[in-house]
């Protein structure tokens, strides 16, 4: 079975960090998302068709012709105008039934096996708290889907669509008479009540109650960076001194190093080239990303350090996520409390977010660098290629000068 992996949307809800990649390719838990997405279908795959757009470049060049041993091709989509659009660029590809698959949203291999074995079209649903915030699958006695409704403010079910479907090929024929949306763009939704209407045998709603993250703000990452590292075992490859000490589920790379001194409270991933310590002191779900490095006295806490960041010494970091290249000057430190203990607010696109974290510290754009005894306070984001200067007090947003 095949199955088409939309990879091709720039993700401005994670901005800074997708300024510089697409936004499948955002790391976390060690892998990118879109690597994820493509492991958890890995036993019912025998081909990937992966829909690129937005710096499609990068994600050709991470993944090639073929990933894990399994074929890979690429449909172009060439402007970003909707899911329906971009599943329908994949058509030349497609040779019979497949899934669809976003390389942004983390699921299990339970899930996507669960829809490669349904007959006809499927999609994955789950029962939600709050389903007035998500596609409201109704189902019939049968347990065909009879009708799906976005974001309701009275939902008929506790159920969420979860955006993940098994397609016969008729699903191109509807998805050329789908029309543009309110917001202008063609819905992969309007082509499956096409499909409920139309499918021989109906719509089958895949019921799944695993881990489901759609990885959508940088708050959203490390729900997801805990999430993955909590299943990792410990695994040490690389160089720890004697004087280092490693508590729970850490992973050392091949290639790391682990100075005397530091102090390393899993889940942790250390990957290869990086450095820790002396006396570094990392915990919580953090990963510290390939040829970083992490100095003296320096404490992370639950946070994304990506490749070729450096925090050299006196520093804090904490509930954060740092883009590649980011270097902290001595003494810089992150906020990630509010005093009155609310949830810590961030901008999105303009829009202030309740993030719903009591901690949450900040996210800092790729090439990024602070002067020396920068405070970072609570949320605030540092655009791409952002300076500081030696002292500096950063309370609201601030991007490159």
């Amino acid at each position: 079975m095949q199955a088409i992996v939309v990879a091709a949307g720039r993700g401005t809800r994670m901005g800074p960090l997708t300024e510089t990649r697409p936004k499948p390719l955002v790391p976390v838990a060690g892998a990118t998302l879109l690597e994820h997405v493509l492991d958890a279908a890995a036993g019912v795959v025998d081909e990937y068709v992966i829909v690129v757009g937005y710096r499609g470049d990068q994600i050709r060049e991470r993944i090639g012709a073929s990933y894990a041993g399994t074929p890979v091709v690429y449909a172009e989509q060439d402007t970003q105008e909707g899911t329906a659009h971009a599943v329908g660029c994949a058509e030349p590809h497609v040779e019979g039934p497949c899934l669809v698959l976003n390389g942004d949203v983390y699921v299990t291999s339970a899930l996507v096996e669960a829809l490669a074995g349904a007959d006809g079209t499927a999609m994955s649903v789950m029962p939600v708290a709050d389903p007035q915030s998500y596609g409201v699958v109704e189902r019939g006695d049968d347990g065909r889907v009879t009708n799906v409704v976005e974001k309701p403010t009275d939902p008929p079910t506790d159920l969420a669509n979860l955006g993940l479907y098994r397609f016969t090929p008729r699903v191109f024929e509807y998805i050329d008479t789908v029309e543009r949306s309110e917001r202008g763009e063609y819905e992969l939704t309007d082509a499956l009540a096409r499909a409920i209407d139309r499918e021989d045998g109906g719509v089958t709603a895949v019921s799944y109650d695993g881990p489901w993250l759609d990885v959508g703000r940088p708050w959203e990452l490390l729900a997801a960076n805990s999430a993955l590292l909590a299943e990792q075992e410990r695994e040490i490859n690389g160089t720890v001194a004697d004087g280092a000490t490693l508590t729970g589920r850490v992973v050392v790379e091949d290639g790391a190093r682990v100075r005397d001194g530091a102090y390393i409270e899993g889940p942790v991933v250390i990957q290869s080239g990086a450095d820790v310590g002396p006396n570094a002191y990392v915990r919580g779900a953090t990963v510290v990303g390939p040829d970083v490095r992490v100095g003296n006295a320096v404490e992370v806490k639950n946070s994304i350090l990506m490749a070729d960041t450096a925090v050299g010494h006196h520093a804090y970091v904490g509930d954060s996520v740092l883009g590649a290249d980011v270097n902290f000057g001595a003494g810089t430190k992150v906020a990630n409390l509010r005093h009155d203990d609310a949830p810590v607010q961030v901008q999105v696109n303009g829009e202030l977010v309740d993030t719903g974290r009591r901690k949450f510290g900040v996210v800092v754009g790729d090439d990024t660098k602070t002067g020396i005894n920068t405070s970072l306070n609570a949320g605030v984001t540092l655009g791409t290629g952002t300076r500081t200067t030696l002292g500096a007090v950063v309370t609201t947003d601030k991007g490159r000068d």
